[in-house]
This record gives structure tokens, sequence and C-alpha cells, in this order.
């Protein structure tokens, strides 16, 4: 039997954003249960036979990337999507789903999952569907634009992503230091994509529900403080020549 991944239960860099319960119910997994690495529970389960017929040639085989077909912009995010492991989705709002070589699935999903393209794909929408007509219209930084940036950093540039988004994706724990792995991921992208510094504030300003979390939960702007630190600090290696340093003092390892 094969899971059925229903949008709702993934978000950013997250296959286990919510679980399913026996009654039928779906609630949000909590941080305990995912540091203890346990698996969301999904609503159906199919047979590989069904899924054979019905995926045929087109039947996910290793991880790929999916999103959310229900796309607001009037929520705290709008496009909302991350790397699945080999695991079917279903549901008329879960349909969309993009394959492509495993090397390049973090350096995708790190690009779908930045504020700068999130902000893109709002200006683009009309309705609540991000279909993946609109998603391929959509400006997507090629790894080759990210590398002709020439950010020095400790390790090759497709390397320093993917240690980022698989650390995400495997979920850690602390969420101060997710917060700055993400942020460091939405600063290279920013920079990827030619904003300034200016241009990133405003862009950022543009998230009034992700300020009105973090100002409730932090008292200040948290995500666009960490992003402008990142930034800067990339900035300024860049000029410099130095090897980048993140602008705090939690270490990525491998």
């Amino acid at each position: 039997m094969l899971p059925l991944f229903e949008a709702k239960m993934i978000h950013l860099y997250d296959t286990r954003w919510a679980t399913y319960e026996p009654d039928g119910s779906i609630r949000p997994i909590t941080e305990d249960e995912k540091a203890a690495y346990l698996l969301p529970i999904p609503r159906y389960w199919l047979t590989e036979a069904d899924v054979d017929a019905s995926w045929g040639s087109r039947k996910p085989t290793g991880p790929y990337f999916a999103w959310r077909g229900i796309a607001r912009t009037s929520d705290v995010r709008t496009a909302i999507g991350t790397v699945m492991p080999a695991a079917i989705p279903g549901g008329g709002n879960f349909d969309m789903v993009l394959g492509c070589d495993r090397n390049e699935l973090p350096g995708f999903a790190a690009v779908f999952s930045s504020f700068v393209f999130d902000f893109v794909a709002r200006q683009k929408l009309s309705n609540m569907h991000l279909q993946f007509s609109v998603a391929k219209q959509l400006p997507m930084v090629m790894p080759e634009q990210l590398g002709s940036l020439a950010l020095p950093l400790d390790r090759p540039l497709r390397a320093w992503v993917a240690l980022r988004v698989d650390r995400l994706n495997g979920w850690i724990p602390d969420t101060d230091q997710r917060a700055q792995v993400r942020a460091e991921l939405d600063a290279l992208m920013f920079h990827g994509y030619g904003l300034t510094r200016p241009e990133v504030s405003y862009v950022m300003d543009t998230f009034p529900i992700v300020k009105r979390k973090d100002e409730a939960a932090y008292g200040n702007y948290r995500t666009k403080d960490l992003i402008l630190s990142a930034y800067d600090a990339m900035a300024e290696a860049k000029s410099s020549g130095r090897t980048y340093q993140q602008p705090w003092p939690q270490e990525v390892h491998t």
C-alpha cells in the first residue's frame, strides 16, 4: 500500500506539516513529533496496482517536487511546495508535479520556496490556482545564473544549497536555526534575482502576515532582519573576495 499525500499535508521544506487522526480530522504535526522523526498518517492508502494503472509511465519513482494547486495571494505564503519522497500526490488541489534530475531538486526547491519567487508569483496570479501553465511562465533563476554571482562559499554553490535544503527537509528541530538556514537561502535568491538591499526590504514588507506573526512572537520582523543580515554578509563577501561567513554563531555541518 502507498500513502496518498494531500496538499494540506505539506509546506515549505516540509513533508510533515500535518497528519490525519483516526477520526478523519487533520492537525499540524508538533515540533516534538518532527524532532522524533514521526511520519504523517495519510487519510487514504492506495494499492500499487491502482497507482500504476492511474499514473502509468508518469508515476514518480523517486524524489520529486510538488506544490499546492490552491495558492491565494492573501495567505501567509502563496507558492508552497516541497521536495517529496516517492509518495503519491492526490486530490484535485495537489496535482502539479515536476520531475527533474535528483541533483537539481534542491536548487529548484530553494528558488521556488524563496520570498522573491513568491513575490513574483503573487503578481502573476489572477485566481486561487497556481497551475502548471502559470508556474512555467514565472521567472526562475537558473543554476548558471547563481554561479555567475561569484559568491565565495566554503564549497561549490550547488553543494552549499543542497546541504541546507536537505537539512531543512530532514527537519532541523531548532526553530531558530531553521529560520537562519532559510534566511541564507532567501538571501542567496535575492542576490540571484539581482535585487538591491532597498528592493529586498520592499519585497519583505509585502508579506504582512509573516511580519505580523514575527512581531507577535519575537517583537520584531525577525524573518526580514535575518534575510537582510545574510544578504549583507553575502554582499560583503562578494566585494571583499573573502569566504562568506554566516552572520550568526550557528554553523551548518555536513
